[in-house]
């Protein structure tokens, strides 16, 4: 199928994107691609606006092209994707908040981000005055139905978010989800600064992805002025991006099973998760591997002690990991907390088009690294493992086997680290729009960026794996039991700051 050619081809303007084609098409073109995503065909990868337009950016199932439309919204208004793809409504309600641009026939008109305390309502559109109507939780009807009311504010030292729940006893009927209170304006703070600042504001939408974070908005640039950063500072790149994905998937795989009230994982795991932000601050100056990663390569380079720090990571975790992933398989009381617990079934997964553990944990085979793959993953060999129960054991197992895979490609890289250049030489500030997709320990961040004359940040958009993953949460925990949510929501481990913008 030629789906998206179609479409480009049919566009009243073809706009010079890289590396993918954006294209203007009609409304009725606007429509046909929300049938396509409804009908299976595509699958949504982003939907973002600005004052007068709004773009979606779609993938081809069968060939994995990947293309971006846009729709005209100078009226403030334009078709509504989540209409006939629920998986768009709650961008279109962030659109809505963020622009004051209306989806039209969008079947939940309530608000997204805006909770109502900006002082202005639609800051990146046309300003008016707040909303202060109160938000209303979806009803739920039938007997002895209660509600359980958890958040914003938790027990734990985490984010805050909102979780209405209504149960039947102990059986949760439904999981409401409210977020938003951690928005910070990400979009509008980059507009009109210089790249390296923006570069670092990327790297802060979600800490724990800040490698990731800044890879992307920076492939994004990169495309738009057409830079290829040098093999090394590409290299050195994946190396970050791997030790960020074992640090977390070390601290997840712990913080489950403490879920399941077994600490003794928990704190094995905070080890290796403490040894791996050592190596890195060693290698590379941070512990989190913060502001590393520039425009047109890095800003620093593996430092003389790095490569050893490294290597002795990849021994103590080849040697105590295998043995923690005993415990945990032979451990029968905890196999009966995650086995079966919070299914998302592969359909709903495929639907949503879930990244990450996530989605491979119910039978969807993408990644980034290898779906469309970048340098310089194309150039290094591992596997991508894939389950289909879904559940919170099988969001664990693929952590395992992805930990796993990431020290061979540590490994890897360290042994083929090429020399030479860390940056490429920027040319002269130009206008360009550039989108760049990478794969975050959670799933696929995309950055797209449009850039002003003078070389500033004119827009720049990022979307977070977490905003399809987080409507699968409420799916997933629905005939489960309350007490099993803590331990059902580590599993998916969304992130609100990411979503939260």
């Amino acid at each position: 199928m030629a789906i998206l050619e179609d479409f480009i081809r049919a566009g009243d303007r073809v706009e010079v994107h890289r590396p993918v084609p954006r294209a203007l098409v009609a409304p009725k073109d606007w429509r046909l691609a929300s049938e396509y995503l409804a009908g299976g065909a595509l699958d949504l990868v982003g939907l973002w606006a600005e004052p007068a337009l709004v773009h979606m950016a779609l993938r081809e199932k069968d060939t994995g092209a990947v293309a971006v439309v846009t729709c005209d919204a100078a009226g403030g208004q334009f078709p509504s994707v989540g209409q006939v793809h629920a998986p768009a409504i709650r961008l279109e309600r962030a659109i809505r908040d963020l622009f004051g641009l209306e989806p039209v026939g969008l079947t939940d008109p309530r608000p997204w981000l805006d909770h109502g305390r900006w002082g202005l309502a639609h800051p990146l559109g046309h300003r008016t005055e707040p909303d202060a109507t109160p938000y209303r939780f979806l009803p739920a009807e039938g007997e002895s139905l209660h509600r359980i009311p958890v958040g914003p504010v938790h027990a734990g030292i985490i984010e805050p978010g909102h979780f209405r729940f209504t149960a039947n006893g102990e059986t949760v009927v439904r999981l409401e989800e409210r977020l938003g209170y951690v928005h910070k304006g990400i979009e509008s703070l980059m507009h009109g600064v210089p790249l390296d600042r923006a570069g670092a504001l990327a790297g802060r939408t979600s800490g724990d992805s800040t490698v990731a974070y800044q890879w992307a908005f920076a492939g994004a640039v990169e495309a738009a002025l057409e830079v290829t950063p040098p093999p090394r500072a590409l290299w050195l790149r994946a190396l970050m991006a791997e030790l960020e994905r074992i640090a977390n998937h070390f601290g997840d795989i712990g913080a489950i099973c403490n879920d399941a009230s077994f600490g003794l994982m928990h704190a094995h795991c905070g080890v290796l998760r403490e040894r791996v932000l050592r190596a890195s601050d060693v290698a590379f100056g941070h512990r989190l591997m913060r502001d590393r990663i520039g425009v047109g390569g890095v800003t620093v380079d593996l430092a003389p002690t790095g490569r050893a720090a490294i290597e002795a990571l990849l021994r103590e975790a080849r040697s105590r990991f295998p043995t923690l992933v005993e415990l945990y398989d032979s451990t029968t009381s905890l196999q009966d907390r995650t086995a079966g617990a919070g299914r998302v079934s592969p359909e709903l997964a495929d639907q949503f088009g879930a990244g990450g553990y996530v989605g491979r944990a119910a039978g969807r085979s993408f990644d980034v690294r290898k779906s469309l793959a970048y340098a310089p993953y194309d150039a290094l060999s591992f596997d991508l493992p894939v389950r289909t129960e879904g559940d919170v054991n099988a969001r664990v197992w693929i952590r395992i086997r992805e930990v796993e895979q990431s020290l061979r490609l540590i490994e890897q890289i360290l042994a083929a680290l090429p020399a030479g250049a860390l940056r490429a030489e920027m040319p002269s500030p130009r206008a360009g729009e550039g989108m760049a997709l990478v794969e975050a320990f959670r799933g696929d961040v995309l950055a797209w960026v449009r850039l002003a004359r003078e070389g500033t940040i004119a827009r720049c958009h990022l979307r977070d794996a977490s905003w399809f993953q987080w409507p699968l949460l409420e799916a997933a925990i629905e005939g489960n039991i309350v007490a099993d949510f803590p331990l059902c929501n580590k599993s998916f481990n969304c992130s609100y700051s990411g979503h939260d913008l």
